[in-house]
């Protein structure tokens, strides 16, 4: 009997010792993206509308509600993604911004202050003044590069990346967000960003469409700017699109897919839309939910090779203090309301990069 025991005994850590052996480790790192829904400070910025967001605005936007807004923003981002990695996102792409003291105030919130998060940010042409910012935990990531890149739109709906040919009536343009391109080393590691804030639906989601198609158009030529150089270029292009992952901007201009198996090289995939096919979204109208905000990457990042950074999986970020507690929106986004501060009327998306250590 003692000599079954002893050899049972054997067996089992002989089998434990195959189970450690087998066990791997990884460093994980959350990229995040958030529309932040006019995180506007009390200041008159002049040849901005910021009007409303005056004390004696249509919101009364008073220094106690500017406080609320960046303590309740600031509390997102320090959680965002810490379901499965506890540490803040180490990349943040925000939309809706005023300016950079909104970002510089945001960063000095007891919640974040600590984390040592750097700013890249550049005022863009947008009518309404309203930009897009990027976060970065110093720890992680180093800038190497990052310029704003103007989507300059023609009445015929073409982008103007080139000084236009010498007419007698030159055509109107419109002017919006910038796209905000960041390259860097994320842990020595080259990554490639892209914050975005496509054109709205004003007027209707057909025929401001067109605008949105060419926003994808001009991202879509950046990224293809960043595989020419290199072919292995590992790209994430983030933001509030204003379309969803089933939309012709995202399917058929940028080229998004919605599978990650046979990718081929400098593809994009897609995987906000497997989430949106759960029937989840991140901005909600008329008791339906719709999935603007995403997040998109190249093939490269798609790899069962973790020896490098590659994707693991994407989420909403919906916890219950985001959500409209009672009354008619109950579970809506809980944004900015009757004068009052709240989050936004989006929720947060996120994913996760992980590559594998050497114990």
């Amino acid at each position: 009997m003692k000599l079954i025991i002893r050899r049972l005994f054997f067996i089992i850590a002989f089998i434990s010792s195959i189970v450690s052996a087998q066990k791997r480790n990884f460093k994980v790192h959350t990229i995040a993206f958030y529309n932040v829904e006019n995180l506007f400070d009390t200041i008159n910025d002049t040849g901005k509308g910021d009007d409303e967001y005056l004390p004696n605005g249509a919101q009364a936007w008073t220094s106690e509600k500017y406080k609320t807004k960046l303590a309740n923003i600031a509390k997102v981002l320090s959680e965002i993604g810490t379901t499965d990695n506890p540490e803040s996102p180490a990349i943040i792409g925000l939309a809706e911004l005023e300016n950079r003291r909104v970002l510089e105030a945001l960063i000095k919130q007891p919640t974040l202050i600590d984390k040592g998060y750097g700013i890249v940010h550049f005022d863009s042409r947008d009518s309404r003044g309203s930009d897009v910012g990027f976060l970065y935990l110093k720890s992680a990531f180093r800038p190497v590069s990052y310029r704003g890149i103007p989507l300059v739109i023609k009445d015929t709906l073409k982008i103007e990346d080139v000084q236009p040919k010498k007419k007698k009536k030159p055509s109107p343009k419109l002017f919006t967000r910038d796209q905000l391109l960041v390259s860097g080393l994320l842990d020595g590691e080259e990554i490639h960003f892209i914050v975005n804030h496509w054109p709205s639906r004003y007027g209707g989601e057909k025929k401001s469409s067109p605008y949105r198609e060419a926003a994808a158009a001009l991202n879509r030529k950046i990224i293809d700017s960043l595989v020419k150089i290199n072919p292995k270029a590992k790209v994430i292009t983030m933001g509030d699109f204003n379309d969803g992952p089933y939309n012709n901007s995202i399917t058929k201009v940028l080229g998004a897919k919605r599978y990650n198996e046979e990718l081929k090289q400098g593809e994009l995939f897609n995987p906000m839309d497997a989430i949106f096919r759960e029937g989840k979204g991140t901005v909600a109208y008329n008791d339906a939910w719709d999935l603007f905000d995403q997040i998109i990457l190249t093939s490269s990042l798609i790899s069962k090779d973790y020896s490098s950074f590659r994707y693991w999986k994407a989420g909403i970020f919906n916890a219950e203090y985001l959500r409209q507690p009672t009354g008619k929106y109950r579970g809506y986004p809980l944004r900015n309301a009757n004068g009052e501060a709240g989050y936004s009327d989006h929720f947060p998306v996120y994913l996760y990069l992980i590559k594998e250590m050497k114990i």
